[in-house]
């Protein structure tokens, strides 16, 4: 285990930049996930909001999230990564800072809002500019080490916020804690701004964004990728949604410990199967992904025997891996250079399956009840795998683009 360790953290020829992105994705998600998973307690339990408002709090993070999820991309394709970078973080910031003061009910539904907007103008930014620093045979690697640093945090920032005593009465502290975090994090892409300079590429300036909206989505390898990953968006969606009231009904304690499996998949496996998945195409390892999500989802709906169910969250999991990963690799390969922000942007237009399926899993659960656990589950399963088809199409049009690509460059050396 050591020895994986230190390889994973020796890993060469990271840009500073990747590093300062990847350390600032550990600093920003423990902030994030020390108070936002916990929203729905606070505005539950401290300020009296009734359930079905504060459903609708939720929702809108990320119905707004996924409807602007392509600006911050694009604008970032546009004016630069660093500047849209430092003043969505500056303002997220302010967003959390805002959570602590709010006292009315519509702040909240302002305040979840931005935060959405936020992240999505954020994320995409992010996840290009690691992109434009990493040469394409690293890719997979920076990636690899971005999704560690997220789950990282995910696993330290709730213990974080529960010390702090996020839920009680002092729930205020977290979200000072995680504003501060984010105030940190936009001092550092300010000096990163100022030491590192962007690599200009050509474009931009001169394309107008609904040219920009024309070419990403007339882009049939990338319409493909984002078909398919609306359905494993919506398989991923499952674990906090059907499957938290499913095995919660009977065990509560039997949820955490999946979700704890989860975790510890993710943290052990990740780098040894993104090493392995280099040796095939990135549309592979989607496919293989997809599959896997599908198998992990009906073993859910199977037994209620915590081994089995422990097997069916390792699959599950290293479809996670794949899908996640993986995913924003493959953008990095398709999407040209001068538009990489706009591609990665319009990625986030696959959490509609995500919104959707949390939607259908909780009506397949009140239509078909607890006792109907293959049923229930064999649907999802098969949602999962609608997702397969649209890869295919995508593998087959991105190598017969790459073998026009090769052909043009042998007739020019020709």
């Amino acid at each position: 285990m050591g020895v994986n360790v230190r390889k994973f953290f020796k890993l060469g020829g990271f840009h500073p930049v990747a590093w300062g992105l990847i350390i600032g994705t550990f600093l920003s998600r423990t902030g994030f996930f020390m108070t936002i998973p916990f929203l729905a307690i606070y505005l539950g339990k401290v300020k009296g909001i009734d359930p079905a408002t504060v459903g609708a709090i939720l929702a809108v993070s990320l119905f707004i999230g996924t409807l602007t999820s392509f600006i911050g991309g694009a604008l970032s394709d546009l004016f630069g990564r660093y500047p849209v970078m430092i003043i969505s973080m500056a303002l997220w910031s302010l967003v959390l800072l805002g959570f602590a003061y709010a006292e009315e009910t519509w702040m909240f539904f302002v305040l979840n809002a931005l935060n959405g907007i936020f992240r999505s103008v954020f994320e995409p930014t992010a996840r290009a500019l690691l992109a434009d620093v990493t040469t394409e045979e690293r890719r997979a690697d920076v990636f690899n080490a971005r999704y560690f640093a997220i789950n990282v945090g995910g696993t330290i920032g709730p213990l974080i916020g529960l010390k702090l005593g996020m839920g009680g009465s002092s729930s205020q502290l977290p979200f000072f804690v995680s504003a501060s975090i984010f105030a940190f994090y936009t001092v550092v892409l300010i000096g990163y701004s100022l030491k590192y300079k962007e690599e200009k590429y050509e474009k931009s300036d001169s394309i107008r964004m609904n040219q920009m909206i024309r070419i990403v989505f007339t882009d049939k390898v990338f319409l493909y990728f984002l078909l398919g990953n609306i359905f494993v968006a919506g398989a991923y969606s499952n674990l906090n949604g059907t499957l938290s009231q499913y095995i919660g009904h009977y065990s509560v304690d039997t949820f955490s410990f999946l979700y704890i499996i989860n975790t510890i998949t993710v943290l052990v496996l990740q780098y040894p199967i993104v090493k392995i998945m280099k040796r095939y195409s990135s549309l592979t390892a989607l496919k293989l992904g997809c599959i896997l999500f599908g198998i992990g989802l009906f073993g859910f709906g199977l037994t209620q025997n915590m081994i089995w169910l422990a097997v069916a969250m390792v699959l599950f999991t290293v479809g996670e891996i794949l899908a996640f990963v993986i995913g924003d690799v493959l953008i990095g390969e398709i999407a040209p250079q001068h538009l990489r922000g706009t591609y990665y942007g319009a990625a986030g237009f696959m959490f509609i399956g995500q919104s959707a399926c949390v939607w259908l899993g909780g009506y397949l659960l009140q239509v078909l009840g607890y006792n109907q656990g293959p049923l229930l589950f064999g649907i999802l399963m098969v949602l999962s795998f609608v997702a397969y088809p649209f890869f295919s199409m995508g593998q087959r049009q991105w190598e017969k683009k790459q073998g026009n690509s090769k052909s043009t460059i042998f007739e020019a050396g020709g």
